[in-house]
């Protein structure tokens, strides 16, 4: 089911302030369907394209996409979904 606009903003910008970044590529369906989840309220997440950054991916150690790292460098690879994103963060969902 497809975000409504705006849906995830705070949450978005909650895991922004957490220093909770996101390491992809576009040409990856993983992160292309990890981003689908957040709807409109993605260009609130810190994201790392890695093509376009390919020194900062590899001083990372970025193995595979999408790979979320938190602000103390513990990285969490492959699709995380908002629920565990939210468990990662602390940051709250919205409610339904």
């Amino acid at each position: 089911m497809p975000a409504v606009s705006g849906q995830y903003d705070v949450f978005a910008q909650c895991l922004a302030s957490k220093k909770l970044i996101m390491y992809g590529a576009v040409w990856c369906s993983h992160c292309q369907s990890e981003k689908a989840r957040f709807g409109e309220s993605f260009k609130y997440v810190p994201y790392v394209e890695c093509p376009k950054n390919p020194s900062l991916c590899l001083e990372k150690g970025m193995a595979g996409y999408p790979t979320w790292m938190d602000a103390k460098g513990m990285k969490y690879e492959g699709e995380q979904g908002l629920k565990k994103l939210s468990e990662i963060s602390g940051c709250a969902l919205p409610a339904n």
